[in-house]
């Protein structure tokens, strides 16, 4: 069996891979050329995550792929259904990078409350020479324990974002399109475990009525989840984090709600225009921004790419 990861594996994964006597090829190959490729090397299975896109020209010209494998969560680079209707196996790792996103969430949220995403970027040229006006400014900070958070989404990452405020002493509301009922377990360092069961609720404007920190963890949508009307339902002051996809949230008017003083401030990982976010977005000092870093922390991708290796492994035992 042959695999190639085009976007990459992790040693760990390869690892797997090799013992199981199963042949990884080391190549990034572009996307126009990579149909040629699967055949000329009679590749087995394809690895992506998501620079490489699974179309069904790419399915039905390549007649020895087997299974498509996708790290990560998110599938909306892979046409799923047809591939499974062609007979292919579509596999993907929902939970292995949850915790490395949820961790950026709330490095996005301390970040606002503290004015570090804006301190940041004046130190270096002001701090000589208003080093007292910029302690006054950034002054008015907030502390995360005792606020309300709002999770839109309760799939994996919704899950260790809700844990995480938990342990922070936040309250914690979640919202989703159908009512769900969750036990989520927190387990420490000295082996003790709490769990919580939390309910969902699927009334936007119940949940959004005493929101202070809300974060966005939702599958891609076909339209904004936040719009002009969800921003009504919010209280003033709130501080808004999307790590779900660029589209699930208006960034114009994000930008006018920023203005106006309903968000205090908004931070993104993804971006309606990505790989070319709109200017706008990046010279807005009330924005925290990364360039869609979610899951990729070295403890994630191990994690990815092992537990892809270990699914191709028992599905290869199938053929």
């Amino acid at each position: 069996m042959k695999v190639l990861a085009n976007d990459g594996i992790s040693k760990a994964g390869e690892n797997v891979l090799r013992e199981a006597g199963i042949e990884l090829l080391e190549h990034r190959v572009a996307q126009d050329h990579l149909i040629n490729f699967i055949n000329e090397n009679q590749v087995d299975v394809l690895l992506v995550r998501s620079a490489t896109k699974v179309r069904e020209n790419l399915i039905d010209a390549c007649p020895s792929l087997k299974i498509i494998g996708r790290g990560g969560i998110g599938m909306d680079n892979i046409d799923v259904e047809y591939a499974i209707d062609k007979g292919l196996y579509v596999i993907n790792t929902p939970s292995a990078s949850s915790k490395s996103v949820a961790e950026l969430v709330f490095a996005h949220f301390f970040a606002l409350a503290r004015f570090l995403h804006e301190s940041n970027r004046l130190m270096p040229l002001e701090g000589d020479t208003h080093f007292e006006a910029m302690k006054k400014s950034f002054s008015k900070a907030y502390e995360l324990s005792g606020k309300t958070l709002g999770v839109i989404g309760f799939g994996g990452i919704g899950k260790e974002v809700v844990k995480m405020g938990i342990s922070l002493g936040m309250k914690v509301k979640v919202f989703t399109r159908n009512i769900k009922k969750e036990k989520l377990s927190l387990s420490f360092f000295d082996g003790q475990e709490v769990f919580f069961e939390i309910t969902s609720t699927n009334d936007m404007k119940e949940f959004l009525r005493d929101v202070e920190f809300l974060s966005i963890n939702t599958p891609k949508s076909d339209g904004y989840i936040i719009d002009s009307p969800q921003f009504r339902m919010m209280k003033d002051g709130i501080f808004i984090v999307n790590t779900a996809r660029g589209g699930v949230i208006n960034e114009v008017t994000l930008l006018d709600e920023i203005e106006n003083g309903k968000v205090a401030g908004a931070a993104l990982d993804v971006f309606e225009n990505e790989p070319k976010p709109e200017l706008t977005l990046l010279m807005n000092p009330n924005l925290s921004l990364t360039p869609h870093l979610g899951g990729n922390t070295i403890d994630a991708q191990e994690k990815i790419g092992t537990e892809l290796a270990e699914q191709i492994i028992e599905i290869k035992k199938k053929l």
